[in-house]
């Protein structure tokens, strides 16, 4: 299990596995450097809201279920489009 943080604090507990689906995220929790990360399983996001992790978090659990050949319509409210994409180009998603 992992745990992403958001800008105001709201705490998510993610299975490591859907938290993989980001290379960012993959980096932060494997790299050998001794990062705390790596060590305690905990990523916080200084600048993604918690409305932003809920649908990013969302989408790594969808994207796990698509590449297992479920394949299932993953909406996105046109009113998050422009900061999602800034997070996932970030969580390089």
């Amino acid at each position: 299990m992992g745990l992403l943080i958001s800008m105001e604090g709201f705490e998510f507990i993610i299975d490591r596995e859907a938290a993989m689906v980001s290379q960012t995220i993959r980096s932060m929790l494997t790299s050998p450097g001794g990062f705390s990360e790596s060590k305690d399983g905990v990523v916080t996001f200084p600048d993604i809201s918690t409305t932003i992790l809920e649908k990013i978090c969302q989408y790594f659990y969808w994207s796990l279920q698509y590449s297992r050949g479920k394949e299932t319509e993953f909406h996105i409210e046109p009113e998050l489009t422009l900061e999602l994409m800034m997070a996932a180009n970030y969580l390089h998603t």
